[in-house]
């Protein structure tokens, strides 16, 4: 045999070393997965039918139904036997004593006893009462048959016929067969729908009062979007509050804890209820859990306030609608009626709205006025309204410092005879300045009251706009006292401080607004010389101290617990000069919001109703001074000013410059010019159309130099 082997396949040629090598991936398809057993997928298939929506939705409808009828059946039961017994003056009498009303139990105790005489009263009467229903049975019917036969007797001679005789009693006779026919008939189908009926009515009594647990009630009674406030649901809160003593009374009330609440009255967009508390709960116990409270009932902890009214052992409570005080107030009615016009000592400017929804109307007369808040919740605005509707009043005067400098208080101009704008230590220096001034105003119309206890003056309102900048301004003057600060060195300071002392008495007033209130940015003793006090939305209930004091916050005023940038614009108020319910020491306001434009159209009118009011602007020290141009502003709108009047706005508008201006500086400026001071009246005056005629001319000349 040869050993030759012979190849059938010739071997390829061998890669070059350089090739690329392609590698052959075969992939074989997965294991099957195991089969899932019949009993789980019966289980998985058994839960997504029980958990469906339609499922537990027809689960909760049968059992909510059915639960009507049973829990029907219990309150019918129940309302008969306090019927029937003296339960219900128990229960009101243990009510009574648990809520420490001795008073109160001791009438229920003698209207129980007054029950139980007249039901005894009525069981005796029962012992007698089968012998004379027979007699009166007896008696009547022997009557009854008499007369039909007296009756029949007169048919019988009227027909001239015996047989009449019996007519009427057979009548009578026929009419009783006939109904004991028509019962036999209906007593069947009487019978069998009875049950039916007596179910339905138990149904209806269930449904009414839905007595079926939570989880089988519709979805929103479960969630209490739109559930409205009963007594019941009042005291299920108090109960649930987490307040032992508290809890213990009601219990021991039972149903008759309903009865520490006032009726429950609409009030705006909600409701209000006093609630007496049971002996041995403080009213500080209930503030302190309002939002606990407020979820107890469904809401929100914004949507409910409590206030300490003056009843002893009382807390009254406010619970507005779901979502009510989400929704805008209308526009200010100095914005949509044109004809409004202001009273600074009879009127009352037109702010806002209460929680109940009533006008609430601030009186300025004679109020020195504190707006406090956080930054952006609408404090400048509810300062402005109150401004713009006093502006209405032809007779105030106003002096005005913006230290924000924004341009908010813009439309003043032509109102203020002062208006300084700006944020740096250059205005507050003229604030201060301006505030002193008006001390000065103040002292100055005391001295003519001494000699004159008849005379009046011209309110003069100082508005100080982010007053906690200049409380913090650390400039200092030539003497070395700071601008700032809470110190009796402080010339800002005991400026306000003199203008609370003793402004109100010559109608000298101080309008400060300032953001988050603190013992240094706003000193106690100025917070507390307030007449009026607001505040928005502020951080802590220590500031909310500051804005209002302390009585306010211990009766229920919580700014601290307004929802910032939600709640823009609503006040919590401490004040005798807008109205309130009877003991509560504060209200909440809802502002109504006056934007710029129209707050431009207001203040339009506003200066119709003036005469030529001159703005003197605040200034840079610094700059050089145009003695002329300065002159025409000081006469502003006038026709003439008498010259000693124009020296006085000279020095207000520079007290560097014109403070020592004699009638000689201001002749030697104008004659320089061409023009001099005339004779009118017997008095001498500076003719506006004469200082513009030399300014005109004036700058004639300066353009043809050039």
């Amino acid at each position: 045999m040869s050993d030759n082997v012979v190849r059938l396949h010739k071997d390829p040629e061998p890669p070059a070393p350089d090739a690329p090598v392609t590698t052959l991936t075969v992939v074989s398809d997965p294991p099957a997965a195991p089969a899932v057993p019949l009993w789980v997928r019966s289980g998985r298939a058994v839960k997504r039918v029980a958990t469906h929506e339609r499922t537990t939705t027809t689960v909760r409808a049968v059992a909510r139904h059915g639960l009507y009828t049973l829990n029907g059946g219990r309150i019918v039961a129940r309302r008969t036997w306090d019927g029937r017994t003296g339960a219900r003056y128990e229960r009101m009498l243990r009510a009574a004593e648990a809520a420490g009303n001795y008073e109160v139990a001791e009438e229920w105790e003698d209207r129980l006893q007054r029950f139980r005489e007249a039901r005894h009263r009525r069981r005796m009467d029962l012992l007698h009462s089968p012998v004379e229903v027979a007699k009166g049975a007896a008696v009547g019917t022997g009557m009854g048959i008499g007369s039909l036969v007296a009756l029949g007797v007169v048919l019988a001679i009227a027909n001239e016929d015996v047989k009449d005789v019996v007519t009427p009693l057979m009548a009578v006779i026929e009419f009783i067969r006939l109904l004991i026919t028509i019962v036999t008939i209906v007593w069947g189908p009487l019978l069998t729908l009875g049950p039916f009926l007596a179910l339905l009515g138990l149904w209806a009594v269930g449904g009414k009062q839905q007595a079926a647990p939570a989880w089988a009630l519709p979805a929103n009674v479960r969630s209490g979007e739109g559930e409205p406030i009963t007594p019941s649901i009042v005291v299920k809160a108090l109960r649930d509050l987490g307040v032992p003593a508290l809890r213990n009374a009601i219990k021991e009330m039972g149903d008759a804890g309903a009865s520490m609440l006032s009726p429950i009255t609409i009030a705006g967009c909600g409701v209000e209820v006093d609630v007496t508390l049971p002996s041995g709960v403080a009213t500080n116990e209930v503030q302190q859990r309002r939002r606990k409270l407020a979820e107890n009932l469904t809401r929100h902890e914004h949507e409910v306030f409590i206030i300490i009214p003056e009843a002893a052992r009382t807390v009254r409570l406010w619970i507005a609608d779901s979502g009510a005080l989400d929704e805008p107030i209308g526009p200010s009615p100095l914005v949509t009626d044109a004809t409004l016009t202001a009273n600074y000592k009879m009127g009352k400017a037109p702010w806002g709205q209460d929680l109940r929804g009533d006008a609430a109307e601030l009186s300025v007369y004679q109020r020195h006025l504190l707006i406090t808040g956080r930054s952006n919740q609408g404090k400048t605005a509810s300062l402005r309204s109150l401004a713009l509707w006093l502006a209405l009043d032809r007779s105030v005067k106003f002096w005005l410092g913006d230290l924000k400098g924004v341009g908010d208080w813009k439309m003043f101009d032509g109102i203020a005879t002062r208006l300084i704008q700006g944020p740096t230590d250059e205005h507050v220096i003229q604030v201060t300045e301006m505030a002193e001034d008006a001390v000065e105003e103040m002292n100055r119309r005391i001295d003519v009251r001494r000699t004159d206890p008849t005379a009046t003056f011209p309110p003069l309102i100082v508005i100080v706009d982010e007053a906690q900048v200049a409380f913090m301004c650390p400039a200092v003057d030539d003497a070395k006292r700071p601008y700032g600060g809470a110190k009796a060195t402080s010339r800002y300071f005991m400026a306000a401080r003199k203008i609370h002392n003793q402004g109100r008495a010559v109608d000298v007033l101080l309008w400060q607004g300032t953001q988050d209130p603190t013992d240094q940015n706003l000193p106690k003793l100025v917070r507390e010389g307030a007449h009026t006090r607001a505040s928005l939305v502020v951080g802590t209930e220590s500031q909310s101290r500051m804005a209002l004091g302390d009585k306010a916050v211990d009766d229920g005023a919580a700014p601290h617990l307004l929802r910032q940038g939600l709640d823009k614009g609503t006040l919590v108020v401490a004040s005798d000069g807008i109205d309130m319910p009877k003991g509560q020491s504060s209200i909440t306001v809802r502002t109504h919001f006056i934007d710029d434009d129209p707050a431009e159209e207001i203040a339009a009118r506003a200066k119709a109703l003036r005469d030529g009011v001159t703005t003197l602007h605040s200034i840079d020290r610094g700059e050089e001074r145009d003695p002329l141009a300065d002159i025409a502003a000081a006469i502003g709108d006038s026709t003439r000013l008498p010259t000693t009047d124009v020296l006085k706005r000279l020095a207000m508008l520079n007290e560097d410059v014109y403070g020592g201006w004699t009638n000689g500086d201001l002749k030697r400026v104008l004659e320089a010019e061409g023009e001099e001071p005339k004779k009118s009246h017997g008095r001498m005056v500076v003719h506006r159309d004469h200082v513009l005629r030399a300014l005109a001319n004036r700058d004639a000349d300066g353009s043809a130099s050039a």
